[in-house]
């Protein structure tokens, strides 16, 4: 077998949750190793960044977004791309930087709470009287204050009951915040590599398991009180039990998990999907394929679109939203893939085999 068939396979034995050993990810100005991607910690904003990489790099913005309802009866899912969020509320902000403000909103159990975030915490965020000074503060608050909204609009009318994850990419000058609460999902293509900007707010996370015991909450078969697959969400009032009632905080929140970093010349686009991409991308194979799709026509839109249409192909099943924001104008560079040797838990026969039966 050669090296591309081998290749090929290991890929598909990722895809099929079949472990191998990998070395770490590491890289240099020109070439790079693959890895899965790396956690949100690895690019914290206290990390020191060379000044150099900062010195005359603006980031030139431009985005694309796709979706499709993929096999389920009902399209749950929607999104937003604001350019400038200040001046598409008509907020004055004088001697200010431009805020861009990107979002992906995957309801369930209807469309009424992704609808109703969609259009109200953009404007919710501006009306903030310390919008854009204290912007991690105000973003916090605002998903808050929309999932009490919500609460309001659900109790005059009911056929609205529902919930949503939700998570947003905000952009000014060369810093980029990413708050989320759910399980939609932001990675960073930095020079090639994968770089988390979120967590997936699941019952298997073990610091969200924590939070939810002791609130008095439990997790069941992978469920939250056996009810929800995520810990996070706005909405999902109608759940008994879920959400706070009185002094009582439940174990469901719309308090978002924040990521803040400066960006660099090295940074090139954020994917940001709904968790039916994720189902079938693995963070960095995502990066790759966007890298790759850039190369060949530079169309962030298209890209989105074959994306979407990529994750049909893998057998998603569920609603498909996908956002791409490129820091760039020019499509990323060719990088050389150095790939290290790989130490493997299945034998050279055993992957023919595999090979045999997933070619059928």
């Amino acid at each position: 077998m050669c090296v591309q068939d081998v290749e090929k396979v290991c890929e598909e034995i990722d895809n099929l949750g079949l472990s191998t050993d990998h070395n770490t990810a590491q890289f240099a100005s020109d070439q790079i190793t693959l890895s899965n991607s790396f956690p949100m910690e690895s690019i914290c904003e206290d990390t020191v960044v060379a000044e150099e990489k900062q010195s005359n790099f603006t980031p030139m913005l431009r985005s694309g977004e796709w979706s499709d309802i993929g096999h389920r009866p009902y399209m749950e899912d929607t999104h937003i791309c604001i350019q400038d969020l200040a001046k598409n509320f008509n907020n004055k902000l004088q001697n200010e930087e431009t805020v861009s403000f990107y979002g992906v909103f995957d309801g369930h159990g209807g469309k009424g709470a992704s609808h109703f975030v969609r259009d109200n915490l953009p404007r919710i965020i501006v009306d903030d009287a310390n919008f854009p000074l204290e912007l991690e503060k105000v973003v916090t608050r605002s998903f808050m204050e929309t999932d009490a909204a919500f609460a309001r609009s659900c109790a005059l009318e009911s056929a609205l009951s529902s919930g949503t994850t939700a998570l947003t990419a905000m952009i000014f000058g060369r810093s980029l915040l990413v708050a989320n609460a759910g399980d939609c999902r932001a990675i960073l293509s930095r020079h090639g590599l994968a770089f988390e900007m979120s967590k997936d707010h699941r019952p298997c996370y073990e610091k969200e398991r924590v939070r939810i015991e002791s609130l008095g909450g439990f997790v069941e078969d992978g469920y939250l009180n056996g009810q929800l697959a995520v810990t996070r969400a706005i909405g999902n009032w109608h759940i008994k039990g879920l959400k706070e009632t009185g002094t009582h905080m439940g174990p469901l929140i719309s308090e978002p998990e924040l990521k803040l970093i400066t960006l660099t010349k090295e940074d090139e686009f954020l994917i940001i999907g709904s968790d039916g991409i994720w189902d079938v991308f693995r963070n960095q194979n995502a990066v790759d394929f966007v890298r790759r799709r850039l190369q060949e026509h530079n169309d962030v839109k298209r890209c989105c679109k074959e994306m979407v249409e990529e994750a049909m192909k893998r057998g998603a099943m569920d609603n498909l939203t996908v956002v791409v924001v490129c820091f760039q104008a020019e499509p990323p560079p060719h990088v050389v893939v150095q790939r290290g040797r790989v130490r493997r838990s299945i034998s050279a026969e055993g992957l023919l085999n595999l090979k045999f039966h997933l070619e059928g």
